[in-house]
């Protein structure tokens, strides 16, 4: 039974709650509702002019309504007056086909239809920055190798703390905190859950990371590549697709621990990487992670090439244990609903047509990686990916037409403000041409 929103507010000590969307962007956009109104927000919605944020839509469309799901409610642990909201868009009584929560409650219906839920969980990787974005926020942090490095860890100690305390709070299950590969970078890990769930909390864990990093003067970047000589921060996405309680994709006696019907899954997600890229790593700075050279650490950590393994972190996709993958193409721009949908399109694209995902490698792919022969190469700019999403008969199906038509035609904007851009490099290298 959905949550009365009302009755919460006066349970909880609620005054005004953020009734938010995720547009295709993956801006966050909400309004401030107090208590006293929600009831007929939760009813109706909370009105928008849709144009002015990232949906495909003009100024003569009609109102944009973002009705709230009860169900998603978080009480912001650092402000508990306010509650947050994921919300559903509707225009002209209609759901709006291009939302991306829709796009993703739409995928997990049909995987329904075929008796499976997904669940995932999500690692987000985040740089600490100064205010204006132009340096790591601590000064100290200058290590070749500074994963894993107690000391510097500690020094954010208030932040990180903060951020965990709210999600033990939230009843998300954190299990582990830790300084990443670059200087600056941090990861904090929680439970998985149902795909949805997870998308609600990635959105949430963005907003709260970036609200409580302000709080103590600093400013947090989920940006794929904002150091050029630093590793990038990725988003790596498990996977596991349930049955009837149970994990589908488990098999003690299956290679690895999985069963046929994962490597089906990962077959499809294979034939789509190159397509999927659009969606994964959607800004133009997402191809200076995934086609990096190393870093002073030793590996970018991410993938170039579209190859399958088990415990190891040089592919696009890694089997760690028996039950579930993970797939490490995803950047800190990816779209929290939109990651968990198409990779879900694709997997039962793979599983319907019993996709072979070929052979496993257990090669180094940052050092042996030029001796595999015909394994396909991820695109090297985000006009590549948008092209080869055009393409793919599979994630346009499964996705919706309307919903890649609106997504190409925003992102092909975005690539060619890009394009008019002129860059210092530019200068430097072709004035005397």
């Amino acid at each position: 039974m959905a949550i009365d929103l009302a009755q919460a507010a006066k349970e909880k000590g609620i005054r005004y709650f953020l009734i938010s969307y995720t547009d295709l962007f993956g801006v966050q956009r909400a309004k401030l509702v107090p208590a006293s109104a929600i009831k007929a927000m939760a009813k109706a919605g909370a009105g928008f002019a849709g144009f002015a944020t990232w949906l495909d839509m003009s100024p003569a469309n009609s109102d944009l309504f973002a009705v709230p799901d009860p169900d998603s409610l978080i009480q912001l642990p650092w402000k508990p007056e306010v509650g947050w909201l994921a919300a559903d868009l509707w225009m002209d009584g209609k759901l709006v086909e291009q939302g991306p929560r829709t796009v993703l409650k739409s995928a997990m219906a049909a995987a329904a239809a075929m008796g499976y839920e997904l669940k995932t969980g999500v690692e987000c990787e985040y740089f600490l920055i100064t205010p204006d974005g132009k340096t790591v926020s601590d000064a100290a942090d200058t290590a070749d190798k500074p994963c894993y490095d107690q000391l510097i860890l500690m020094r954010r100690y208030e932040v990180i703390t903060e951020i965990c305390d709210a999600m033990l709070q939230l009843g998300w299950k954190p299990y582990q905190n830790d300084h990443e590969d670059a200087n600056g970078q941090f990861e904090m890990n929680w439970e998985y859950d149902n795909a949805l769930v997870t998308a609600d909390r990635h959105a949430f864990f963005k907003y709260m990371v970036r609200s409580i990093a302000e709080k103590h003067g600093m400013r947090a970047t989920f940006m794929p590549k904002p150091f050029i000589d630093l590793t990038g921060s990725g988003c790596h996405m498990h996977v596991s697709l349930w049955k009837d309680g149970q994990n589908a994709f488990e098999d003690e006696a299956g290679e690895l621990g999985l069963a046929p019907i994962a490597y089906n899954f990962i077959g499809g997600v294979i034939q789509e990487a190159p397509a999927l890229c659009a969606l994964t790593n959607p800004s133009v700075n997402s191809y200076k992670r995934i086609n990096a050279p190393r870093t002073l650490s030793g590996a970018t950590w991410a993938p170039n090439t579209v190859t399958y393994t088990g415990n190891n972190r040089t592919h696009m996709i890694r089997i760690p244990e028996p039950g579930r993958f993970e797939f490490r193409l995803a950047d800190g721009a990816t779209n929290p609903y939109l990651l968990p949908a198409s990779v879900l399109v694709a997997g039962l694209d793979g599983i319907a047509r019993q996709t072979d995902p070929g052979k496993r490698l257990d090669i180094n792919m940052y050092t042996e990686g030029h001796k595999v022969k015909g394994a396909k190469k991820l695109p090297l700019n985000l006009l590549d990916a948008l092209r080869a999403l055009d393409k793919s008969a599979v994630l346009r199906a499964g996705l919706g037409s309307s919903f890649i038509d609106s997504y190409l035609k925003l992102k092909h904007d975005d690539w060619n403000a890009y394009s008019r851009h002129l860059t210092q490099w530019e200068r430097d290298n072709t004035l005397d041409c």
